[in-house]
Parts: C-alpha cells; sequence; structure tokens
C-alpha cells in the first residue's frame, strides 16, 4: 500500500511575487527558497483572487471567489467545504499555526476541521502607535497650549503644514522613551515561534499523514524584523528608534508621495529583513520534517495572500486594489517524486490552488469548488487557457464596519498579456498591456485593443453571472445567518459595557 502524501502549505502575508529571488529579486531574500524552487514548480504568474487578506484567503482555502457569497461574509461560511476538511475527512491530522491575523481566525470559519488551531490572537502584542496618537502628545497644560496652537495654525495659509512637520518630529524624536529592542515595537510573533510550535505539534503525530498549514506576518507593517532577520539580510546597523521613526513617517498621511518617497529605500530594507526571516525558517521548518523522516512524502506549498505597494501607484500597505505589485504572488510547489518542469506564463489563479494540492496527494475534489486542478497541465509543463480573475471591495480597509463591505466592486481579469481593470463605483474601465507596459502606469487608449477588451469584459460578464447565481444557496444563508448572530453578539455586549460603565 501506498503511503498517502502530506501537506504543508506555508502562506507569507504581504510578500510580493517581485521579492523573492526566484522571481528575479536581485537581493537575497530568499536563499533558502532559491535552492528549492531548483526542485520544484514555479508558477511564473500566480495571482490572488481578491486583496487584502479577507478577501484573498477564502479562494485560497476554500476554493471559492471572495464575493460569490455575497458581500457581507467575511472569512469562510459555517462548515464549509475546504482544503482543511477534506483532509480532515480522509483521516489526516491537520493543525494550523499563524502570527495574529485577526482574519484568519475561528470568528471567520478558519478553525473548522482543525485538530490544533493557534491563531495568537490571545493578547500580548504591541499595538502600533503612530506620530499623532494621543498617548505621544503632551498633556495637561503642554496639549491644551498644543491644541490652541494647531487651531491657530490652521487658521493662516501655509502654517498648517509647517505645524504637523514640528509636531510629528516632536512626537517622534521627545515625546516617547527609545526603545531597547525591535522586540518591543512588533505587533506580530515572528516566523520562528510559529515554527516553534510546529516543530512540536510534528512530533506528536507519529506515521500519520497530515496537513500542516503556517501562516508568517514577518513583512506585514509595521515592519519590524528580527535583529537576525537583519543580521542575515546585511541591515544588522538598523536601531530600534529608527525602525519606530521610518514605521511612523511612512503612515503618514499628511504629507505628499514626493516627501514620502525620502524614506522608500529604508522601508522596503525592512520589509525585505522581514522576508528574509520568513525564508530562514522555512529553512529550519523543513529541516524538522527531514529530521522527523517526513519531507519525503510531504507535498509542500508556498505562497503569500497578496502583495505590497510601495508607492507604485502613490499607495501604501494593502488597500484594497488589484494592480500586480499586490495580486501577483509566489508559488512554489514540489511534490515528492514529480519530474520538475518549466511551467508556461499562463496566470495561475490561486482560486486552483486547493484542488491542485488535493490532485496532487490524490485525493478527491469537492463539487463545490469553484476551482480545478491544474495538476496534470503541471506535470506536462502545458498551458491552462481560463484567465485570472481577481476582486475585491473599493474602499473596504476595514471590514469590521459592516457598511464599507457594501461598497462597489473592483474586478480585475487577467491573461498573459493583457488585463482588464474594472471600477464599478467610478464606472471606469482600464485595458493594460503587460508586456509593454509592465508597471501598468498608461492604460490603452479606449479605440485600441477591442478584441481582447471583448474578451476580458465576456469572462467578467460571466464571472458576475456564477456569482450571482450562488447568492441563493445554503452557504449563502449559512453565512448570512452566522454574521447576524455576531452582529447580535457584539450590540449586545456594546450595551453591557455602557450599561455597566
Amino acid at each position: 500500500m501506498v503511503a498517502r502524501k502530506s501537506v504543508v502549505l506555508v502562506t507569507v502575508d504581504c510578500l510580493r511575487a517581485d521579492h523573492c529571488g526566484f522571481m528575479g529579486y536581485p537581493r537575497p531574500t530568499t536563499p533558502f527558497l532559491d535552492g528549492l524552487a531548483g526542485e520544484s514548480f514555479v508558477f511564473p504568474a500566480a495571482i490572488v483572487a481578491g486583496v487584502p487578506t479577507y478577501y484573498s484567503l477564502p479562494a485560497m482555502l476554500a476554493s471559492r471567489y471572495p464575493l460569490a457569497l455575497g458581500r457581507e461574509l467575511l472569512g469562510l461560511a459555517v462548515e464549509e467545504e475546504s482544503l482543511t476538511s477534506v483532509l480532515k475527512n480522509d483521516g489526516y491530522a491537520t493543525a494550523f499555526f499563524g502570527a495574529g491575523n485577526p482574519y484568519l481566525s475561528a470568528r471567520f470559519g478558519y478553525n473548522f476541521g482543525f485538530d490544533t488551531f493557534r491563531d495568537f490572537l490571545d493578547g500580548g502584542l504591541a499595538p502600533f502607535s503612530n506620530c499623532d496618537s494621543e498617548s505621544s502628545g503632551p498633556h495637561g497644560w503642554a496639549g491644551t497650549l498644543n491644541r490652541a496652537l494647531e487651531s491657530l495654525s490652521r487658521k493662516i495659509p501655509g502654517v498648517g503644514a509647517a505645524y504637523d512637520e514640528l509636531y510629528f518630529q516632536y512626537c517622534q524624536r521627545w515625546a516617547v522613551s527609545s526603545p531597547k529592542s525591535l522586540d518591543m515595537l512588533r505587533r506580530f510573533p515572528a516566523a520562528d515561534v510559529i515554527v516553534d510550535q510546529a516543530r512540536t505539534w510534528l512530533a506528536s503525530v507519529g506515521e500519520n499523514p497530515f496537513f500542516l498549514w503556517l501562516h508568517f506576518m514577518d513583512p506585514h507593517s509595521p515592519y519590524y524584523p528580527t535583529e537576525k532577520g537583519l543580521e542575515i539580510f546585511g541591515q544588522n546597523r538598523l536601531t530600534a528608534s529608527r525602525a519606530r521613526y521610518l514605521n511612523a513617517y511612512w503612515n503618514r498621511f499628511d504629507i505628499g508621495t514626493k516627501r514620502l518617497r525620502r524614506h522608500r529605500d529604508e522601508v522596503v530594507a525592512m520589509y525585505d529583513s522581514g522576508v528574509c526571516w520568513a525564508d530562514a525558517q522555512i529553512s529550519r521548518l523543513v529541516e524538522v520534517l527531514r529530521r522527523f523522516k517526513l519531507w519525503e512524502n510531504c507535498v509542500f506549498a508556498f505562497t503569500a495572500d497578496h502583495g505590497e505597494e510601495f508607492l507604485e501607484h502613490d499607495g501604501r500597505y494593502h488597500a484594497p486594489s488589484l494592480m500586480e505589485e499586490l495580486i501577483h504572488v509566489p508559488l512554489v510547489l514540489r511534490v515528492p517524486g514529480a519530474v520538475r518542469r518549466v511551467l508556461p506564463s499562463n496566470p495561475f489563479s490561486l482560486l486552483h490552488l486547493a484542488p491542485t494540492l488535493l490532485a496532487a496527494s490524490g485525493l478527491p475534489i469537492p463539487s463545490e469548488f469553484q476551482g480545478q486542478s491544474h495538476w496534470r497541465h503541471i506535470q506536462e509543463g502545458t498551458a491552462w487557457n481560463e484567465p485570472a480573475i481577481s476582486e475585491c471591495i473599493a474602499g473596504c480597509t476595514n471590514p469590521f464596519r459592516p457598511e464599507q463591505r457594501r461598497g462597489a466592486r473592483l474586478l480585475a481579469i487577467r491573461e498573459v498579456r493583457y488585463k482588464l481593470l474594472l471600477n464599478f463605483d467610478a464606472r471606469t474601465e482600464y485595458l493594460f498591456d503587460l508586456e509593454a507596459d509592465p508597471g501598468e502606469q498608461t492604460p490603452l487608449p479606449g479605440a485600441a485593443g477591442k478584441p481582447e477588451r471583448r474578451r476580458l469584459l465576456e469572462a467578467a460578464l460571466a464571472h458576475l453571472r456564477r456569482s450571482s447565481a450562488r447568492q441563493s444557496s445554503e452557504a449563502y444563508l449559512r453565512a448570512r445567518l452566522r454574521e447576524i448572530g455576531l452582529n447580535l453578539t457584539n450590540a449586545s455586549a456594546t450595551a453591557s459595557t455602557r450599561a455597566a460603565g
């Protein structure tokens, strides 16, 4: 009897494809993964189904478009069929260790099917304080004087900007004490903490097949890499005070892009150091698997939930947007015994990741999945034809506010060369030729690319019709009931708090 293959999935938050060495990045961010890529399948154009995390992960785990069950649903529906549930039902031991991303939690259904689920959302993480935080500003008579000066500065043309700069510098340089270390500033547990947890769990698995999912947050803002990560990446001169200053400066919204660019290289270096530390911990994880004699029977996948923007389109972080720096992510797939082939440059939607992993493991694929297995194409090195579709809600930067989820849809339909962006709020339609304009700086004029525009618009229409049809499904109804229950619970808790006060 052939032993069933175990499955290991590693996802890294905010990791864009073009910051990995095996994707052509010149800096040494991913030395271990660069080596692993040489014996694995590397996808040149892996595309997430939505941005940010709350729009990308449903597709990755449940092979379902993020808005297929409506705008109100965050995460997975109640007991929704997923990669985890399929493996669990087939007798796999299952575990998740995630570094404190609030959207990958039991609240949003991600614990379903896991024997062990640790999301590190039980406190102990330092809050991020920006320069305009009241806690970092003056109090008492100094606070009163400051508020008076601020009010006066707004009444004199040209003085408000000078006041903002002086106040920012005051907050960063004098109003708070110098941090003793980067560890004191970090909001999320570093990747070594997650791998330590995984190692302990793997020691208990025995000979059973298992599914292990790890989610790292090291490249996520605020960018506070570990000291060892800085050392590996060659940035060990960075001090905790300087890192705090750079993060606060990068988070400013009172200045323009030109001034932000002054510190862009230093901010990217902190981000890259976080990527480098994640890579080092993936190396540790694989070493643990080898030591326990598990590696040679593991299907291993490495990817990201979305990318990160560093002013390419005058933006920062990963607010809902579907530009390439946010939807193009790395994807490495290693399958024991499979002959490595160079994969075509056709976009591979992560909607197809779960069914492809199941097929590579020799397991059945649920009929509920919207994605399809591409395992046969991968083995043969042949191309697939369908475009990759990504979607999100414009302006939904805080989905804990239900009203933000009800905004208009952003939709991207991406082929090898052409990409169509639709904004249903602004009623705009942009067609990009990614071969001639990989940075998406100049959309084609309306009269150009008519056959491509029509083809992509037809794909968009078919996608919207399929999504509309699914919103009367049982999964949709269960999701709505859960959301109503959460809203009622939150309202009750708020009322109780007010009454107690």
